[in-house]
């Protein structure tokens, strides 16, 4: 291979961001930049960026790849690439022009060179054991050297210090790091340790936006739910039973209540709540969940949000407890917190409560119940696709019971959670035994006789054998990890097999089957990068189903017979907090709204709800066509996170959906007086009470006017005739005041904050951008269009600032209104327009636009036109100090917000 970056292209074809990121990195190295990384997600072609990289860098190649399984993809895949060209390889004498090893092959340490002579701690170089020390000196002597590091994200842990050490051995390498982790996952630590290996990244499309592409395959979320089996349950409930004596035992104790009122209402005055809440979040949490459960009052300046309103929590408890104890608990208390403590996974220690290993948690994650859904969801998959089906069923280890804690035993069957059990059972079930389920793990093949006898007919391999262990059978011989995954893979792809059971380790990451098109995610592992990298397996194009739609199920153990019975739940929310994928609506969300819209992220369905969620679910998964329909494949995008704010108004703001049509403001006219004026009545209700002989003399009315109030004033017309007289005129007229006196529509406040941001240099679109739609629940969700994350978040918080009760803002604004009620003379002063509004609610200013007075008066400008007179408050003067003492906590507009992100 020559020195040098090739301008020379590869003659196949390149999807638009592929070539993209092509062009960046060839502008970084013409820079003189030696170290670069490309970010795309599973499926969109990292394997392809980095063979056309290193062809063109024209260098001896080496590639470091996570496990067995994606080596031999890379060695298949340059042999395809380059054939005639370049060799390629597994050796680790480098003989090879393109050398493909894995990150263990390098970072092999001697257990005995972990410290020197006074016990400090090698660096991971020093520490290499003297294979791994081998390799790097051969890779010092390659010559100029492009290094590839598949998955670089596994770099964020010892590898990376490692890789730290040996590129500064290699000072002429071209190092370039593939990963599909978006940046932003990155802790403060990982984002240095990446800045240090390589720099800034080369960012490519985000899954959504080649989804729609037609790049990735369509695809949905699904959760299965599940209680635990019945032995599981009744242990559960008997670890509940010592926690819930303790928490009665407390709640009835007016010590405890009386700490609780003192460290969250009376403490309040000497720090501000807002300071609580930033310093000790979870404990302010906790708090308000127990106003929410009626144990507490609102502490002052306190805000209930959605993720307040739910009971407590077993973690809530804790975080309580564990302040309590350390400040005010007496010896009985302490000693009942002790005991107490194991069965929700915690302890009492001298230095406060401390997590230890929660026994309901285990069960939940490794219920049998997971494996006993497993089957019905293949079930239900096959019922749906037949022969097309190709199902991944994706667990943590391949078997568990040696890790069963004796306290378990009985309780939890000796595989629970192993991706053995799941084979067992699909085997044995008539439904899915037919569909050929096989095991594929690092160490094992496994399948049930007649699938496994299949495979030995069509593999043609004379030196592999079949051993029996509990009804399954092992396909054992002289083969290895790197052959077998891929002779099952092709078995797997061509339809012998349809349902495919392995873990995560092999092949959750890197593993390359294009025919899957249902995954079953069965493991624990909640971070970004496990989260995008499983589901990406599922997203691959199928190029014998171009039509391919893919199902992404994740089973979930939930019980309410323990504090602790959400843990599993809990897990569920963290796997897709941040992840993107369409709901059934269409819109693209992140979080688990976007699998079912009533899905809360801080609590779970009721368990009573399971059976008719599974239900919902399994019709979802049947219906290919609506997930296609949903991503809106082919239509434009601008792959930019939206931010909304959905309400749920409990009394009368409504919402009438305009689209994007602006609607006319109210009549807000200056005061004359405190009294402020409100909005007219009707002009059918006007003129229906002026014909019954009040309000504006008919006489002065022209041709025109009368031509308009005969059409308007009909219903009216009809009522006379009849024999309608004033009485029921002023009856009437009662109703519509009340009416009147309601809240305004929503989508106006929406109107008033957009304006104000936009007035205030802090967006560039106004009313005007402003976006609203109705949910099948009747909530509303209301976003700003056409501006940029940035701009969307702070128009979605700003919004919820003004909708939700006044914590402690800097100004606030009045809303003027007219109170209801029947009072005669005051109906035929509105409806001859000249009612003047009686009362007055507040609303926080939002922060953005109450940190100066410059801006709180573009929010009260925007305020008059679309909501009421009225001058913002500074809260920190006489006059706003005593309006905070009689409105904080107040909910003005008795409206539920939830703040959610989208994808447009």
């Amino acid at each position: 291979m020559t020195a040098g970056f090739s301008r020379t292209r590869w003659p196949g074809t390149l999807r638009p961001y592929q070539a993209r990121a092509l062009d960046q990195l060839g502008a970084a190295w013409a820079d003189g930049r030696r170290r670069a990384w490309v970010v795309l997600p599973p499926g969109a072609g990292k394997t392809l960026i980095g063979l056309e990289a290193a062809r063109r860098l024209a260098r001896r190649t080496v590639v470091l790849v996570p496990n067995t399984a994606i080596q031999n993809q890379w060695i298949a895949h340059w042999r395809s690439f380059t054939p005639a060209v370049t060799t390629a390889g597994a050796d680790r004498s480098l003989d090879a022009d393109v050398t493909v090893l894995t990150y263990q092959s390098l970072a092999v340490f001697d257990p005995d060179a972990e410290t020197d002579e006074e016990g400090r701690l090698h660096s991971p170089l020093r520490r290499l054991h003297a294979n791994g020390q081998e390799l790097i000196t051969r890779l010092a002597g390659a010559g100029p050297l492009t290094l590839v590091l598949d998955e670089c994200h596994h770099l964020l842990d010892v590898w990376g210090r490692l890789v730290a050490e040996v590129l500064d051995r290699l000072p002429d390498a071209v190092v370039l790091g593939l990963t599909g982790t978006p940046p932003e996952s990155l802790s403060p630590a990982e984002a240095a340790l990446v800045d240090t290996l390589f720099g800034a990244p080369i960012l490519g499309a985000s899954i959504p936006a080649l989804v729609r592409q037609g790049h990735l395959a369509p695809f949905t979320e699904l959760a299965w739910l599940t209680p635990p089996t019945a032995v599981e349950a009744d242990h559960i409930a008997g670890e509940a039973e010592r926690f819930a004596e303790l928490t009665t035992d407390l709640v009835s104790s007016t010590g405890f209540l009386t700490w609780l009122d003192s460290r969250f209402t009376e403490h309040t005055r000497t720090v501000p709540w807002a300071r609580l809440e930033k310093d000790e979040p979870r404990l302010a949490a906790a708090a308000l969940r127990m106003h929410h459960a009626g144990l507490l009052a609102l502490p002052p300046g306190a805000r209930l949000r959605e993720e307040h309103r739910h009971a407590p929590s077993a973690e809530d408890w804790v975080e309580l407890l564990d302040d309590y104890v350390r400040r005010s608990g007496d010896e009985d208390t302490l000693e009942a917190v002790r005991r107490a403590l194991p069965a929700v996974g915690y302890r009492l220690t001298r230095r406060g409560i401390r997590a230890a290993q929660s026994p309901v948690d285990r069960v939940l994650a490794r219920s049998a119940a997971k494996t006993y859904a497993t089957v019905e969801i293949a079930a239900a998959e096959d019922a749906a696709l037949g022969t097309r089906l190709r199902a991944l069923v994706l667990c943590d280890h391949e078997r568990v019971g040696a890790r069963l804690p004796a306290r378990l035993h009985g309780v939890l069957e000796a595989e629970a959670g192993s991706a053995w059990l799941v084979l067992g059972n699909l085997v044995a079930d008539e439904r899915t035994g037919a569909l050929g389920p096989m095991l594929v793990t690092g160490r094992t093949v496994a399948a049930g006789p007649d699938t496994a006898r299949a495979f030995l007919a069509w593999a043609k391999r004379p030196e592999l054998s079949l051993t029996e262990d509990d009804g399954l059978c092992v396909i054992g011989g002289a083969w290895s990890v790197r052959t077998w995954v891929r002779l099952v893979t092709e078995f797997f792809e061509e339809g012998h097999c349809r349902i495919l059971v392995g873990t995560r380790a092999l092949l959750g990451e890197g593993w390359d089957a294009r025919g899957v098109n249902a995954l079953i995610d069965l493991t624990a592992a909640t971070t970004t990068t496990s989260v995008v990298q499983t589901r990406g397996r599922a997203l691959r194009l199928d190029p014998s189903w171009p039509e391919k739609a893919a199902n992404v199920w994740t089973v979930v153990c939930l019980t309410d017979r323990h504090p602790k019975g959400a843990a599993d739940w809990q897990r569920f929310v963290r796997k897709h907090r941040g992840y993107l994928a369409a709901a059934p609506d269409g819109e693209i969300v992140s979080g688990v709204a976007h699998v079912d819209a009533a899905f809360s992220p801080y609590a779970p369905p009721a368990v009573a709800e399971l059976d008719r969620v599974n239900v919902a679910m399994r019709e979802r998964a049947a219906s290919r066509e609506a997930t296609r329909e949903a991503w809106r494949l082919g239509t434009p995008f601008r792959d930019e996170l939206v931010h909304t704010v959905r309400v749920r108004p409990s009394r009368t703001a409504v919402l009438a959906v305009t689209g994007r049509v602006r609607p006319g403001p109210p009549a807000v006219v200056p005061a004359e007086s405190c009294a402020r004026p409100v909005p007219p009545a009707p002009v059918h209700a006007r003129v229906a009470f002026a014909l019954l002989g009040g309000g504006v003399a008919a006489s002065a009315l022209t041709l025109l006017t009368w031509v308009f109030v005969l059409v308007a004033a009909l219903p009216a017309l009809a009522g006379a005739a009849v024999g309608l007289r004033r009485v029921r005129a002023l009856r009437r007229a009662r109703r519509l005041l009340d009416e009147a006196a309601g809240d305004p529509p929503l989508l106006r406040f929406a109107y008033a904050v957009a304006d104000a941001l936009r007035d205030s240099g802090l967006s560039r679109r106004g009313a005007e951008g402003v976006v609203a739609r109705v949910e099948p629940d009747g909530s509303y969700r209301l976003s700003l269009a056409d501006v940029d994350a940035a701009n969307s978040e702070r128009f979605a918080l700003a919004l919820d600032e003004v909708l939700s009760p006044i914590a402690a803002p800097r100004y606030v604004i009045p809303r003027y209104v007219l109170r209801p009620g029947p009072v005669p003379d005051r109906a035929e002063a509105w409806l001859a327009g000249t009612a003047r509004a009686d009362g007055v609610v507040y609303h926080a200013v939002p922060a953005a636009l109450g940190q100066n007075r410059a801006r709180a008066a573009a929010f009260a400008a925007a305020w008059h036109v679309w909501i009421s007179d009225g001058a913002p408050l500074y809260t920190n003067t006489p006059e706003g100090e005593g309006v905070m003492a009689t409105h904080r906590g107040e909910d003005p507009l008795a409206a539920t917000t939830v703040l959610r992100v989208a994808w447009d």
